[in-house]
């Protein structure tokens, strides 16, 4: 944790910013509830699960700790209810059917946080939507009640540039802004190998796994 802590301090030093203006989320797909509550005890609040049912039982084992949850793989349709009950964060919302089954499966007084996925990298193989799609997502999601629609997410195909890849998306995210309704303010980029590049582009939330829990156990 030590040497992921430095590294985000030297990369927002160096990109002018302030420490506090990068969230880091640690990815702990396919981690043990064990290894989760060590991240903890070493300082991390915010984690990211890509796997529903592997992440609910982490969620209750857990539920006395402080700890904020991202939901950061697909979403399937007939899973949006349980994403809405245990998750403060969504990452991956790349179709307005999905957005309005999140907004009406909500617990009630519950908000949900949610970032739109982009293709930055248009690549046919990859989940998101293209980034001349955007805006129209944007405009059909963001009345819902329900939901705090707070800025873009990417996952960069490994041949992207991180610079150019992160810059595009921080763009669009300016772009986009003025269309926005409320609290825009997340980017939602990078990982283990580029959180450097994607902090000097203007992350906001980081999803480091390797970094933190090592090789990831596929078992």
């Amino acid at each position: 944790m030590a040497a992921v802590e430095a590294r985000i301090c030297a990369a927002a030093q160096a990109a002018g910013r302030e420490r506090p203006s990068v969230t880091l989320i640690a990815a702990s797909k396919t981690q043990s509830t064990a290894a989760v509550q060590a991240a903890h005890a070493a300082g991390v609040a915010h984690f990211g699960e890509n796997y529903l049912q592997e992440a609910i039982g982490k969620v209750s084992e857990c539920a006395e700790m402080q700890i904020t949850w991202h939901f950061i793989g697909a979403i399937q349709g007939n899973k949006t209810r349980q994403v809405a009950e245990n998750f403060d964060w969504v990452h991956t919302v790349d179709r307005e059917k999905i957005a309005r089954r999140l907004n009406d499966q909500c617990p009630t007084g519950k908000r949900l946080n949610v970032c739109l996925q982009i293709n930055i990298d248009e690549d046919p193989n990859k989940a998101g939507v293209l980034p001349d799609q955007a805006s129209g997502l944007l405009d059909s999601v963001k009345g819902l009640d329900n939901l705090r629609i707070r800025g873009l997410m990417t996952i960069l195909h490994p041949q992207t540039d991180p610079a150019d890849g992160y810059g595009r998306l921080s763009r669009l995210f300016q772009e986009l802004s003025p269309q926005a309704q409320g609290q825009w303010d997340s980017l939602s980029m990078g990982m283990s190998g580029d959180c450097e590049a994607a902090i000097a582009a203007g992350a906001t939330h980081v999803r480091v796994g390797t970094a933190i829990f090592g090789p990831r156990n596929i078992s």
